[in-house]
């Protein structure tokens, strides 16, 4: 089974991706997420792996503007 990559939105927000408990690729925006995500699931579906379907999954992370400011630490 193929989980769907989300709806698209307006906002500016950027993915991560996972495989068990490793992240694979972070920061991605929407077209190399959709792009990967399938690509992903296409391939732990017919190739030999350690992986399931089951054991991919993503975050959503949506980036707030900081209006050119440094974040303080």
């Amino acid at each position: 089974m193929i989980k769907n990559p989300p709806e698209i939105s307006d906002s500016e927000k950027v993915y991560h991706i996972y495989a068990k408990d490793r992240c694979l690729y972070h920061n991605l925006g929407l077209e190399d997420f959709e792009e990967k995500w399938e690509m992903l699931n296409i391939m732990v579906g017919i190739l030999k792996t350690d992986y399931q379907v089951e054991d991919l999954d993503y975050t959503e992370v949506e980036e707030t503007p900081n209006d050119g400011e440094e974040s303080s630490y």
